[in-house]
């Protein structure tokens, strides 16, 4: 990837999710194709109303007024609660309304599953992705609703949920018995299921994250027990499992069990897979690198093969999630992980349509109707419809045509399940006074995690130093600790601070009280007894 992306522009994506949130949960909009939020008050699994999001713009097997309005996707509603949690919106009262507890309804009981699902019955399951099928379908939106659980951990029922979904996934676990190569798993017969799909191994990273995330929430010993025998399992699997969203979990896991365990799992293989393209079912899957005519769009995930390459919105948010956080547990990846967040932060604008230039859209015409908050589902290298072929890459377009064939409008390619992650972004990425230089905050997605400090990374893809303007510590006295040298960058500051940073390095930031007490403990450095840096060889 370059060091320097270019055209360079990183968006507010704070200021963008924020707009996702107060725009697309206008229950009166009256927009062509709005509004795209409905009540669907069927009451499945629990005797409540839960408000439907539309996968895409237009889908015409949305919305209130078809499948009894009970089609909606948990990667749309479940993402875009975590996201507009991530940048301080309380969705238990928005708009007089607890979306957070309406999230109860995809927990499927009904079925007998008992986790959560991308849908609230089998009855519309089969329109939309997954629902005992495809494997990740059904692991993800636990995923999400652990990471959501970790930002509203008082509101009630969610305890009961979370504990029925870890108890799911480690009697799993005993089933698979260290052998995770099914296309799915029956929840519900508790039994692994071979089919048409490709197998997905990577379902262990979902469950083991899920699992671990459960063990530190409650401190049953079996869910650690679990988690660490899902890992191993992964780790076993002699090619790349790559498939949709999972991987990088498997990533972030290695390097906090490595961490705080001490285990060994192998956490360069984990990245390898994540970003390589090798993957064996789901061919090419991975990270893609390039300049198309002018245009970076190396960072984001998908095919690197499909079409000459195919990346997506929801997967390149998604991946942030787990990524930035590994910074804390191995601060040997700084440096990269910094290099493909700045790669990733340019190129995911393009998306947008007011920032993708209109002779790269399949549908500039249409672009009023996202209302700047809405982007295309992908970035393809050469578009596969017959219509758009003669498009220059990069081509911003999306899916939905195909997913209802001769139905679905032209506007469907607009995604708002991919658009409604925003806030994972929002949460980490903060620009600074130096275009290109980002300050990364490690701990907004490391969910579940032990006590500690601020801590941020930055990383400097100039060839020359620069001086970086951070504003620090509330009034409150600190003093910087790089993770990197292993020394204090400096001492007793507050407000605005200036950092120097050499040439293509990173710094890892703690901000520790100014005067703490320094002990160690095996690798670990600690001050007031929180860990402060994982690695310590000094």
């Amino acid at each position: 990837m370059p060091d320097l992306p270019r055209p360079l522009h990183v968006i507010d994506y704070r200021q963008l999710a924020l707009r996702f949130d107060s725009t697309v949960f206008d229950f009166n909009a009256t927009d062509s194709c709005w509004p795209l939020v409905w009540k669907d008050s069927s009451g499945r699994n629990f005797p409540q109303p839960v408000v439907g999001l539309y996968t895409a713009i237009g889908d015409v097997r949305q919305g209130p007024t078809n499948n009894k309005g009970m089609f909606h996707e948990a990667v749309a509603t479940m993402g875009s609660v975590l996201g507009a949690s991530l940048v301080d919106i309380d969705k238990t009262n928005r708009q007089g309304l607890n979306y957070v507890s309406m999230l109860k309804n995809y927990f499927n009981k009904d079925a007998g599953w008992n986790i959560m699902m991308n849908n609230t019955c089998p009855q519309v399951g089969m329109l939309g992705g997954g629902y005992g099928r495809d494997w990740w379908y059904d692991v993800f939106p636990n995923v999400l609703f652990y990471a959501i659980y970790d930002k509203y951990p008082h509101e009630p029922g969610l305890d009961t949920l979370a504990r029925s979904i870890a108890e799911k996934f480690c009697r799993a676990d005993s089933v698979l018995q260290g052998n995770y190569e099914y296309s799915f798993f029956d929840y519900a017969r508790m039994i692994p299921v071979k089919s048409s799909l490709c197998v997905q191994p990577d379902a262990a990273a979902g469950q083991a994250w899920v699992l671990y995330a459960a063990y530190k929430k409650f401190g049953d010993s079996r869910y650690l027990k679990a988690a660490v025998n899902a890992l191993r399992s992964l780790g076993k699997v002699k090619f790349n499992p790559n498939y949709e969203v999972l991987m990088p979990f498997a990533a972030y896991l290695a390097a906090r069990m490595n961490a705080e365990l001490g285990e060994n799992f192998n956490l360069q293989k984990m990245l390898d897979w994540t970003f390589d393209g090798t993957a064996a079912c789901r061919e090419g899957w991975g990270v893609l690198v390039g300049n198309w005519n002018g245009i970076d769009i190396s960072g984001i995930v998908g095919s690197t093969t499909d079409h000459g390459g195919y990346g997506f919105l929801m997967n390149t948010y998604d991946a942030a999630l787990p990524l930035l956080p590994i910074v804390r547990y191995n601060k040997a990846y700084a440096a990269a992980i910094g290099k493909w967040m700045l790669n990733a932060a340019n190129a995911c604008r393009f998306f947008y349509p007011q920032y993708m230039p209109k002779e790269h859209q399949t549908i500039p015409h249409l672009a009023h109707i996202a209302r700047g908050v809405i982007g295309y589902e992908g970035i393809i290298h050469t578009s596969g419809y017959s219509q758009y072929a003669g498009l220059l890459a990069p081509v911003a377009q999306g899916d939905g045509p195909q997913w209802v064939p001769g139905k679905n409008p032209e506007v469907s390619q607009l995604s708002v399940y991919g658009s409604a992650h925003a806030g994972i972004f929002g949460s980490i990425i903060h620009n600074t006074n130096v275009a290109g230089i980002l300050q990364l905050d490690l701990l907004a997605t490391d969910f579940f995690h032990d006590e500690a400090y601020p801590t941020c990374l930055l990383y400097n893809p100039y060839n020359e130093s620069r001086e970086v303007e951070l504003l620090l510590g509330n009034g409150k006295k600190l003093d910087l600790y790089n993770t990197i040298s292993e020394a204090y960058m400096a001492h007793g500051v507050s407000g605005a601070t200036r950092v120097r940073l050499s040439p293509r390095q990173a710094v890892v930031l703690v901000c520790v009280p100014s005067g703490g007490k320094t002990t160690y403990s095996g690798s670990k450095m600690l001050v007031n007894g929180i860990v402060v840096d994982y690695n310590f060889h000094k």
